[in-house]
């Protein structure tokens, strides 16, 4: 959820953000889960640190199809992309398999798109988490048909054995990216294919996302055994205003859950989802995903005595799965990127004490990229965006960040290690 209307309104906010995480506090909480020595970070990702590339391909209210990895020109520079994390400690990327342009007619794929990533990833050494569906799909398919999800399903079964047939071994995907947010971004909100603004399309277009990623994710395995299905999904928290009746704002806050539960058979049923299809649990956090009900959805932030600690939000989502965990997306724009970055591995850290087995932070988009709406610029990458050139321009500040999280999250990971004997 890389929202372009909540990104804009934060920009030039740095005093305010400043403000606020400086009041946040990084104290030690009661644990909450036993630890079972495990080495939390090591087993899942080659690096705790990961990179995810901006790869949304939707089509906005206006018709207009976005393609982000076209746009940053990552489809060219994947493998010096890639080489570029690794550079910072980052082995382990998320990237995209661009449907609409693989599946040229029902059930005949041109890779054409994909290879040069795919390789690039084999040659450079780097892990890849793939997403299969992020907000886009092929034209003049009905996303609400009986179509979607088996054309769905086949393409994911073709992409796995194509990677298996180049790598070698199974692939990670998340089949659809954000089955929460792409429900209500294009039932509810209209602000992306199929463009609807009603909540009984939002409730439609999500059970029908779940079933398309459940066939998806069966398929890839029944291609590559051995394969890992991630399922993302925004953690948020609404609070009800004073003068509000609580009743919505908490039925919308049990809503962030309903994706998962159906993924996992705790809901719909009939779906056909199971325990096994929520694998690894992905959540994505921005520094706007808490804010008031209604009106301007004022964005509230960690010192505000309403806001939630973010630890909290992981242990609640770890207990309701039990599952891997990680967090998949988090940025914010400007000079606020360092402050944004200390606050949310410190919040890390102190969930993972809690006995919250974190696997890793992905810095999410790791590359600024023009904006949906308007094409405007979002500074809120590690590296900046240019229009030439083959390599990227490293935001300094955050890169020096990086390698003071990197040297916290070790210390953390060999205590951890430690403890287990």
């Amino acid at each position: 959820m890389n929202d372009p209307s909540a990104a804009r309104a934060g920009h030039g906010r740095g005093q305010e953000m400043a403000t606020s995480l400086a009041g946040a506090q990084d104290g030690e909480i009661t644990p909450l889960f036993p630890q079972r020595g495990r080495s939390s970070g090591t087993r899942l990702f080659q690096s705790f640190f990961m990179g995810g590339f901006e790869c949304s391909t939707h089509r906005r209210r206006d018709g207009r199809r976005l393609d982000l990895l076209r746009s940053t020109r990552h489809d060219v520079l994947a493998a010096e992309d890639y080489r570029q994390l690794a550079e910072h400690g980052i082995r382990v990327a998320r990237d995209g398999v661009r449907w609409h342009l693989i599946e040229t007619a029902p059930g005949h794929y041109d890779w054409s798109s994909v290879l040069p990533a795919l390789r690039a990833a084999k040659v450079t050494g780097t892990q890849v988490a793939w997403d299969l569906c992020h907000y886009g799909w092929p034209d003049g398919l009905d996303v609400y048909s009986a179509a979607f999800v088996s054309r769905f399903a086949n393409f994911a079964r073709a992409f796995a054995r194509l990677h298996l047939e180049e790598t070698g071994h199974p692939p990670m995907v998340c089949p659809v990216n954000e089955i929460s947010f792409f429900a209500w971004a294009g039932g509810e909100a209209g602000l992306m294919n199929p463009g609807h603004t009603d909540r009984a399309y939002s409730d439609a277009l999500k059970m029908q996302l779940v079933r398309a990623a459940i066939a998806g994710g069966r398929a890839v395995r029944e291609a590559a055994p051995g394969a890992r299905i991630v399922s993302i999904d925004p953690m948020i928290n609404i609070i009800p205003r004073p003068d509000q009746d609580p009743v919505d704002a908490l039925a919308r806050n049990q809503g962030q859950f309903h994706a998962w539960d159906m993924l996992a058979g705790q809901a719909s049923p009939e779906l056909g989802g199971g325990p096994e299809i929520v694998d690894i649990v992905g959540v994505n956090y921005y520094w706007n995903n808490q804010w008031l009900h209604g009106g301007e959805r004022e964005a509230v932030l960690p010192a505000d005595p309403l806001h939630r600690p973010l630890r909290m939000l992981f242990a609640d989502v770890y207990a309701r799965y039990r599952r891997p965990i990680f967090l998949a997306e988090t940025s914010i724009e400007g000079d606020e990127r360092v402050p944004w970055l200390r606050y949310v591995c410190e919040e890390v850290r102190a969930a993972m004490r809690a006995g919250v087995p974190i696997e890793g932070i992905c810095l999410y988009p790791v590359l600024s990229h023009p904006g949906w709406d308007d094409d405007r610029y979002c500074p809120n990458g590690l590296f900046e965006l240019q229009p030439d050139g083959d390599r990227r321009l490293v935001y300094a500040p955050l890169a020096e960040e990086l390698r003071e999280q990197q040297r916290l999250f070790d210390a953390l990971l060999q205590e951890t290690r430690a403890r287990a004997g």
